[in-house]
């Protein structure tokens, strides 16, 4: 049924959760797995000073958060293929989807509602209504959610001090 399964990650809790669910799947259909992590872009300009220096660093944490995925899947005795691409998150995830046959995506969903999801939109939301292959949400449960929340917080702080 599934032999090419896509986890789109961005290395964060929710997305630590659907790698565990897509993990179980391709054991299951005997699936391949596909990291993918997408350096967005469409936030900076080449005008934007610095661009480069926050670019780079976001294709090293992509970097880290696919080669976890690639790490689990191995472990796990599953085909892995990983890759870090630049572009609109949603819009490269479809074109991934049609570029490599995926038949599911397996996705985490950090459960924003209200203004914050207004502000900030969704990618999982854009990938559910555009995808032509069926897309599996993993959301947090409230404990995980509490604590991504107080981790992003924290992150926040941290940054707000440099």
């Amino acid at each position: 049924m599934y032999s090419e399964i896509l986890v789109p990650t961005d290395g964060s809790k929710a997305a630590e959760r659907a790698i565990d669910h897509a993990l179980d799947i391709a054991e299951t259909y005997d699936a391949r797995i596909h990291a993918l992590y997408v350096v967005d872009t469409s936030i900076y300009t080449s005008l934007d000073a610095g661009a480069d220096v926050v670019i780079d660093a976001l294709e090293r944490e992509g970097d880290a958060a696919t080669r976890h995925v690639r790490e689990a899947a191995e472990e796990a005795g599953i085909d892995v293929q990983a890759e870090v691409v630049t572009g609109t998150a949603y819009r490269s995830i479809r074109e991934y989807i049609d570029d490599h046959d995926i038949d599911l995506v397996v996705m985490g969903t950090h459960g924003r509602t209200g203004l914050s999801h207004y502000l900030l939109g969704s990618v999982t939301e854009r990938v559910v209504r555009t995808s032509p292959v069926p897309v599996l949400t993993i959301r947090l449960d409230d404990e995980d959610e509490d604590e991504a929340d107080a981790d992003e917080s924290a992150d926040a702080d941290a940054e707000a001090e440099e």
